[in-house]
């Protein structure tokens, strides 16, 4: 993953649900050029940050081990835009998991003003079917993980931290 859309997690609990923030800066070249003379952060990438925190939240749910994809935006709706100085922050929450997905909710507040609420769904790829090999060079997804504090404060169901797996 080259760009993160997701600054640091700050609660984690593996198969329910996934908090982060993202801090909106004008020295992000897509804040300043999405729309001239307004600048904002586009709300694609509000939806790929909250992609970002559901998708590990599946993916962990299964120990990193089948290869998660964002598959459809099933709703968008924004309150208002993230102009520069707004700090975001995400709320995922796993709705159901299957087989060969899952669904979670999510939702964005601007401090205490409601954001944007998203609804997302995650497909697994099968081995040799889209892409082969890992989505991720080895030690890659560990790194990003590291780099938003995921390890600082995931923790299993029953409040104990997550492991760190093998195949990160």
């Amino acid at each position: 993953m080259r760009w993160f859309w997701v600054d640091r997690f700050t609660e984690f609990v593996s198969g329910s649900h996934a908090h982060g923030i993202k801090n909106v800066s004008l020295d992000e070249v897509v804040v300043d050029e999405y729309q001239p003379g307004f600048p904002m952060l586009p709300p694609t990438l509000v939806i790929e940050g909250m992609a970002q925190l559901g998708g590990i939240l599946v993916s962990e749910h299964f120990a990193f081990e089948k290869r998660c994809v964002l598959a459809k935006v099933g709703k968008a709706q924004f309150y208002c835009p993230a102009i520069p100085g707004d700090q975001l922050s995400y709320k995922v929450n796993m709705e159901s998991v299957h087989d060969t997905g899952a669904t979670v909710t999510s939702v964005s507040h601007i401090g205490d003003k409601r954001h944007a609420e998203i609804d997302l769904m995650f497909a697994f790829l099968e081995e040799g079917r889209f892409t082969d090999g890992p989505l991720f060079g080895p030690g890659d997804l560990e790194a990003m993980l590291r780099l938003m504090h995921f390890f600082h404060v995931a923790v299993d169901s029953q409040g104990n931290p997550v492991p760190k797996y093998a195949n990160l």
